[in-house]
């Protein structure tokens, strides 16, 4: 179905935790989005959003784990930088959940937007992926979506774009959709820990970034939303920084299996 521009662009995403600009690990930029990066960016959407719709009118889905290519991360042999999760409203239209950084301080928000805004940046590649998770988790997820209250159950406001896997001290983005994913799963997963013992239980496996000292040092006191001290002395001093990617969920979906296959929008 084809959207029309307002629709992509509607304010289903009062924030949950705060209003305030934020990007998912990146700097706010005071430069408006060119009149290109608006096109490309709602293209993308409505494409994705319609492929969302035909995915629920063929099997029901009505939850996704969405992915997005907003930084070049090639050199760390990745190709999506975010995940977030989107549902389908009971009016229809599609909308996100997910976890931004505040301007490139260590501090985070929950926020709740459209799917034209989600892709609404100057992305690196106009691409999107999506999983579907398995019936019973998307029954669980997706009720626990739409609430302000148990979507942020987890929230860790403290940020570092490369938090440790199995820390609570910073969360980034990825972290907080899998650890929610794991509260859906397990509503008794109250904490992170909890949260984090059901993934280790389902065998999730972060990414080992190899990260050198000084480029560890150069983030460290130049960015406030990267921090590397909640990694073991032991990883940390041997460049081994194990943390969530995009490309690591989206793999750990298919293999456990919790989900079904990869799904790709191409540029």
């Amino acid at each position: 179905m084809k959207l029309r521009f307002a629709t992509l662009l509607i304010a289903a995403g009062a924030l949950l935790l705060g209003a305030t600009a934020a990007q998912a690990g990146r700097r706010c930029e005071a430069a408006k989005p060119t009149p290109q990066v608006i096109e490309r960016g709602l293209n993308l959407a409505q494409r994705t959003a319609a492929a969302l719709d035909a995915a629920h009118a063929r099997d029901g889905t009505r939850v996704v784990l969405l992915a997005r290519a907003g930084q070049d991360l090639t050199r760390y042999s990745q190709h999506w930088s975010h995940v977030a999760w989107a549902y389908r409203t009971p009016e229809g239209p599609w909308r996100v959940v997910h976890k931004l950084n505040e301007c490139g301080t260590d501090q985070s928000i929950i926020t709740r937007q459209g799917l034209g805004e989600f892709f609404l940046d100057d992305l690196w590649r106009y691409e999107a992926a999506w999983v579907a998770p398995s019936p019973e988790l998307q029954g669980a997820l997706w009720p626990l979506l739409q609430d302000n209250r148990r979507a942020g159950t987890l929230h860790q406001r403290r940020y570092s774009m490369v938090s440790y896997a199995w820390g609570t001290r910073y969360q980034q983005s990825n972290q907080w959709a899998i650890e929610t994913l794991a509260l859906a799963a397990e509503p008794h997963a109250l904490r992170r820990e909890q949260a984090q013992a059901w993934l280790r239980l389902k065998d999730y496996r972060p990414t080992t970034l190899r990260i050198g000292a000084l480029t560890r040092l150069g983030g460290r006191m130049t960015a406030g939303n990267v921090a590397f001290d909640d990694h073991p002395p032991t990883q940390r001093f041997a460049d081994r920084i194990e943390t969530v990617t995009a490309d690591s969920v989206l793999d750990w979906l298919q293999r456990a299996p919790l989900g079904g296959g990869v799904q790709r929008l191409g540029g």
